[in-house]
């Protein structure tokens, strides 16, 4: 297992996530939208990293609240280019690693969990 959550692809790519999210929306005067989605993006890999330090089956509980994140971030990505806030060049990119990184944090839930199951 991991020693740290800096080793975890899916906290990398989440962090790189949300600087691309602070970089797209920098210009943004959309405040409300803006604000929301920066605070998703840092909250997945905030999520990920609190639930590594608490371990256990808190780590699995702060991996679904992380993936809640990103569903969030996805539907306000949505809806920041119906709105013309986000063009579909960037959504479309955008969207599609949040699903991956989504995949991600279910397969690691997943490993963790059998981690803690007790051997019968």
């Amino acid at each position: 297992m991991f020693h740290s959550f800096e080793e975890l692809d899916v906290w990398k790519r989440s962090c790189l996530l949300s600087v691309r999210i602070y970089e797209i929306l920098k210009d943004s005067r959309e405040f409300g939208l803006k604000d929301q989605m920066q605070r998703a993006a840092v909250s997945i890999a905030s999520n990920i990293a609190e639930g590594h330090e608490r371990g256990g089956k808190d780590y699995v509980r702060f991996l679904t609240i992380a993936r809640g994140s990103a569903a969030e971030l996805r539907t306000q990505c949505y809806i920041a280019a119906k709105i013309g806030v986000l063009p579909p060049e960037q959504m479309t990119p955008l969207v599609a690693e949040l699903k991956e990184i989504s995949k991600m944090l279910t397969g690691l839930a997943q490993a963790i969990k059998r981690r803690l199951k007790p051997s019968s």
